[in-house]
């Protein structure tokens, strides 16, 4: 599905909604404007989301993001690390990235996300989450030189990865997640699911009692 951020924003007018919801213009990720796409190399139209703690666990904590989004930088600093910590690391949940690309930045939300699929693809779930909050904490100098330098810091071929992220290699993946987040009713980004059901907030606080709810 490739739902525009205005007929997005259209869709969601009037609801209480915290986080963020667009940006500015921009290019697409694969530089011509229109959002997307690949340049005519292959594209990959599956890949599991990436997870932390137990795969099997009884709650899954669900959280879709926009790489571009301010508040979705801050959740990683601020709640990711003691939701991972505390259940995670456990083993008491199942956390799983989902990637919801409003756009926030035509071109990086897009971009940013291609890139983390793709050192997903080529090392694995750590490395994805590594390679994640290096670009949320780069949030405000995207470029694709900075996109190659941190797939490489987490040994990745960052080459390989700038071209997957110019080409729309993962988009098919990332229009999956989106699809996923507009079914249930996604109301900004970061979001919040626990089971399934969407939180109010995305503060830790909310995060943990909605987890300890479900136990």
């Amino acid at each position: 599905m490739q739902l525009r951020r205005r007929a997005f924003l259209g869709a969601v007018a009037g609801s209480a909604i915290a986080g963020c919801l667009g940006g500015g213009p921009g290019t697409g990720a694969d530089g011509s404007g229109d959002g997307g796409g690949s340049n005519g190399g292959e594209t990959v139209e599956s890949l599991p989301p990436p997870v932390l703690g137990d795969p099997d666990a009884d709650v899954t904590v669900m959280v879709f993001e926009d790489f571009a989004c301010p508040h979705c930088a801050a959740f990683e600093a601020d709640v990711l690390p003691q939701v991972e910590a505390e259940y995670a690391e456990p083993g008491l949940i199942r956390y799983e990235h989902r990637d919801f690309p409003i756009p926030v930045d035509e071109q990086w939300s897009w971009a940013a996300a291609g890139a983390a699929r793709s050192v997903q693809d080529a090392a694995g779930d750590d490395a994805f989450f590594r390679f994640a909050a290096a670009c949320f904490s780069n949030q405000s100098a995207y470029s694709f030189d900075l996109l190659g330098r941190l797939a490489g810091e987490v040994g990745v071929d960052g080459d390989r990865v700038v071209a997957d992220a110019r080409d729309g290699t993962y988009r098919p993946v990332l229009e999956a997640d989106r699809s996923l987040g507009l079914d249930l009713d996604l109301q900004g980004t970061p979001q919040v699911y626990v089971n399934r059901q969407r939180l109010p907030r995305s503060d830790f606080e909310t995060v943990a009692a909605a987890i300890d709810s479900a136990q």
